[in-house]
């Protein structure tokens, strides 16, 4: 057999959709509904991980009742799903689709977005044929990646030859170095979505602030 080409699971949120800012809307409209003050782009990036009720603690200075998640993660999803229409790729993501597919190597998309929801939107923005399998969330919202990347890794591998080892996830947050590292795989975070350069460098794994240099990046680490 020949050398495995480089397999690269993309996030969605925050990497190839440019939505932080209605992140950031949804996540006030969040707050505001239990009466906590909104909070800055910076202090988001600062203080987000998972689970979120985790990052909500990061910010509340305690973890929310069962009653606040779930008037907040409502409020959230509703507040996000009204702004994510006014959402754009992020700069150059779809060239980089392109010639990522024409190069002859495979790609995927993997988000905590709910399945349901996720296959349409990535479908309304015309990039699917590019992925080998677009997969989101199932199950409640809130949680680690880890164990939907398992699920992908194995789905993908079960209908050809793609490896964690010569997979190279692409991600925002560090959830999606995590849950590289569980199953195996690579991880490259870029800085324009969830998390500060800190944050992400404290990982220990690549951070770059362009998706062309996470590419790049990524077909280094397998070469």
């Amino acid at each position: 057999m020949g050398k495995q080409n480089t397999h690269l699971v993309w996030d969605w949120n925050g990497t190839i959709l440019d939505d932080i800012e209605a992140v950031i809307g949804a996540t006030n409209a969040a707050f505001a509904e239990i009466g906590l003050e909104s909070i800055t782009l910076d202090t988001y990036r600062e203080l987000y991980c998972v689970p979120v009720p985790k990052f909500y603690e990061r910010l509340m200075g305690r973890l929310p009742t069962d009653a606040e998640w779930v008037v907040m993660d409502e409020t959230f999803h509703r507040h996000y799903t009204e702004r994510r229409a006014a959402c754009g790729l992020t700069k150059g993501v779809e060239e980089l689709l392109s010639q990522w597919r024409l190069a002859g190597d495979s790609q995927s998309l993997l988000s905590m977005y709910g399945h349901e929801q996720l296959v349409p939107v990535v479908r309304g923005y015309g990039i699917e044929g590019h992925f080998l399998r677009v997969d989101g969330r199932t199950g409640p919202s809130g949680g680690s990646k880890a164990v939907h990347m398992e699920r992908h890794l194995t789905a993908l591998a079960s209908g050809g030859a793609i490896s964690a080892e010569r997979t190279v996830v692409i991600g925002d947050a560090v959830d999606d170095a995590l849950a590289a590292a569980h199953v195996g795989a690579r991880a490259v975070l870029y800085t324009g979505g969830s998390n500060s350069r800190a944050s992400l460098e404290a990982v220990g794994v690549p951070v770059v602030d362009t998706l062309a240099e996470a590419v790049d990046t990524a077909r280094r680490l397998t070469s």
